[in-house]
């Protein structure tokens, strides 16, 4: 998506910035390792491939994505509006989160007012030596938070460039996330903010699938997620071709 290229979230815990180009080499490496792609329901791609991958997560209106670093070093201020090329410089890149948006099943009815759309949700701490460190949580709900406020363009800019022509906007049904039944970790996880399973028997890909459902009628929702020691993320822009160059 669009939406997202120019800004990075920033919390206390977690530092969430565009994924770019600078960033392809260091994601590569990590698609090489034979125990994250299970995770990512993903085949190992050449160098080349991943360039082509990142230009369809960032031009694809059905496609969302920020790539997870670490924290910057204080809490940004006021001062503070523009993240410096330092702040995402790759020994902190930690892994990424993704949203992937796409047709609920009802939205072939002739019975459905609106076309509906159900949001997919992925994420992945790809340093090994710092999962299971609060990372992932930080991440979930800074990501969390961003598609709640801004549900609204993000629909709009999904509605505009992939929903027929002489449709009504998208009505977005539910967040989901489809994790293996063995995976105890990172289903527990969802379940922290919110999430529920939707059966208790994996499907035929053994996996378990999670949902947190949009609230109707324009509320936003926030209630119904576990926001404990979350703080509200600043927004900062962000310029992918300084990051290149820094």
């Amino acid at each position: 998506m669009l939406i997202n290229e120019h800004i990075a979230l920033s919390t206390p815990k977690v530092l969430l910035v565009p994924y770019s180009k600078y960033h392809v080499p260091t994601y590569h490496t990590w698609m090489q390792d034979e125990v994250l792609l299970p995770h990512k329901s993903s085949e190992p791609l050449s160098l080349e491939d991943e360039y082509a991958m990142q230009a369809s997560w960032r031009n694809d209106a059905d496609k969302l994505t920020f790539i997870i670093c670490k924290p910057l070093g204080s809490c940004p201020n006021s001062v503070q509006q523009v993240l410096l090329p330092r702040d995402d410089k790759l020994e902190r890149m930690l892994g990424d989160i993704n949203l992937f948006l796409v047709e609920g099943d009802d939205s072939d009815s002739a019975d459905a007012p609106e076309p509906s759309v159900v949001g997919e949700v992925e994420i992945m701490i790809a340093r090994k030596d710092l999962q299971r460190t609060g990372y992932g949580r930080a991440a979930l709900l800074a990501f969390l938070w961003y598609i709640l406020s801004y549900r609204s363009e993000i629909l709009q800019e999904y509605s505009s460039r992939v929903v027929q022509q002489g449709s009504n906007e998208a009505a977005w049904k539910y967040l989901r996330v489809k994790i293996d039944s063995s995976n105890a970790r990172s289903i527990g996880l969802f379940e922290s903010v919110g999430f529920e399973k939707m059966s208790e028997e994996p499907n035929y890909f053994g996996e378990l699938e999670l949902r947190w459902f949009m609230p109707e009628g324009g509320t936003e929702g926030r209630e119904s997620i576990d926001w404990r020691n979350f703080e509200k993320p600043q927004i900062l822009q962000y310029d992918a071709k300084e990051h290149s160059l820094g």
